[in-house]
């Protein structure tokens, strides 16, 4: 019986020859990023043996969430080629109104924390409008908005100060209630693991189908492998501690719903499209309006999402919540993850390779008990680093015809 598209040998044939052009012409995937934070791990954990401890990285596992959180909406903005500078502002504000309706107002957890994610929905309708429909560049329109934003936060805390969460509470919980049974952490584990699996070799299927290059079954089997040993071994170390984290599952399954949502929908082929080129989009039939307006909304919910989350982690929230770093550190773990600049490419994937390499330096760093300072630059240097490989990468599609 004859399999379509060829052999087996032959169209491990296709996809290697496929690969090679793609490697050829500047397409290097996570690779690039996957080596930074493999170097980073082991030069810290020379420095400093506790760096990999079990409880260096459940605690890495939960810091990378607020962060992380926000830089998947950024990824949105990014891919429709637009830039969105307000998310520590928004963050800051969602989880202000949240406070004040919750503590000082007795509202429920669950309306107020609704609220808040509907308020960055609204600011990123008003970014989106400004910038879609008005036509004002996304620079000033989320510059103005990080102004503007931050000082609706400071008005609203003013009367307060600074409001400590309960304790007890829902959105303390997120990021301080742990799986202890060891069987969590190992289900998700391999729950990701067949999931891949399955998913990719749908996809096999389907490209069989239709002719074209497909990964060789021995080349699914190893990175299934691959990412079976590296879930696994996380969750034998998150074990070693407390257990699974609640933040770092939600974070999990908010990447797959996203990287659902971007590889497999319409809407999420409409937001590729229209970082490929506007004008084509627009002749393609898109409503480029309405994509760029709805990835605006979708980077200030996220922002306002991922809000909460940070203050879920100080348990509190006050007119300092939004740090100075925050803007900065959420775009680069969206660039430094290996979403570009340019627009058109990149996955939510991007957020956790790239917050964790930021949140790796921060934590190398402070146990070795540096400077910020040193801190800063590293992370300059890295994403600096990565934007170099955007531009290399970009360049060499460009000399082969594929951008």
């Amino acid at each position: 019986m004859s399999i379509p598209g060829g052999s087996s040998a032959h169209a491990a044939e296709r996809f290697t020859s496929a690969f090679g052009r793609r490697v050829g012409g500047g397409t290097f995937g996570a690779v690039p990023v996957l080596l930074g934070l493999l170097a980073i791990w082991i030069t810290f954990q020379i420095l400093n043996p506790h760096f990999l401890s079990p409880r260096n990285l459940s605690n890495l596992s939960v810091d990378i969430v607020g962060t992380g959180m926000i830089a998947v909406g950024v990824i949105f903005v990014l891919l429709v080629g637009e830039i969105d500078l307000s998310v520590g502002s928004v963050s800051g504000l969602a989880s202000a109104l949240f406070a004040v309706l919750n503590v000082n107002f007795g509202m429920p957890e669950p309306p107020a924390i609704i609220l808040g994610a509907l308020c960055g929905t609204a600011v990123g309708f008003v970014h989106g409008f400004f910038t879609a429909v008005v036509g004002v560049p996304a620079f000033v329109v989320t510059l103005a908005g990080l102004l503007g934003w931050y000082g609706l936060m400071l008005a609203i805390m003013g009367a307060y100060g600074t409001i400590n969460l309960d304790d007890q509470g829902l959105v303390a919980q997120l990021t301080n209630y742990y799986f202890s049974d060891v069987a969590a952490a190992y289900a998700l584990a391999a729950v990701g693991t067949a999931g891949y699996f399955l998913t990719a070799w749908r996809d096999v299927q389907r490209r069989r189908a239709a002719g074209v290059p497909t990964r060789p079954p021995a080349w699914i089997a190893v990175r299934t492998g691959v990412l079976a040993v590296l879930a696994f071994a996380a969750a034998y170390v998150l074990n070693q501690f407390q257990g699974l984290p609640l933040a770092l599952l939600i974070f999990v399954v908010v990447l797959v719903i996203l990287d659902y949502v971007l590889r497999r929908t319409a809407y999420g082929r409409m937001i590729f499209a229209l970082g490929g080129g506007v004008e084509a989009a627009r002749r393609a039939g898109i409503n480029v309006a309405w994509v760029r307006t709805s990835a605006f909304m979708m980077s200030s919910t996220m922002a306002a999402i991922g809000g909460l989350f940070l203050a879920s982690r100080i348990n509190s929230v006050s007119q300092t919540s939004v740090s100075t770093d925050l803007l900065m550190n959420a775009i680069a773990a969206a660039v430094i993850g290996g979403t570009s600049l340019f627009g058109g490419r990149g996955s939510t994937w991007s957020a956790l390779l790239g917050v964790l390499v930021i949140q790796s330096i921060a934590s190398g760093v402070a146990l070795m008990d540096i400077q910020t300072a040193v801190q800063f630059m590293i992370t300059g240097g890295v994403l600096l680093l990565a934007v170099v490989v955007d531009t290399l990468s970009r360049r060499a599609q460009r000399a082969h015809g594929r951008a």
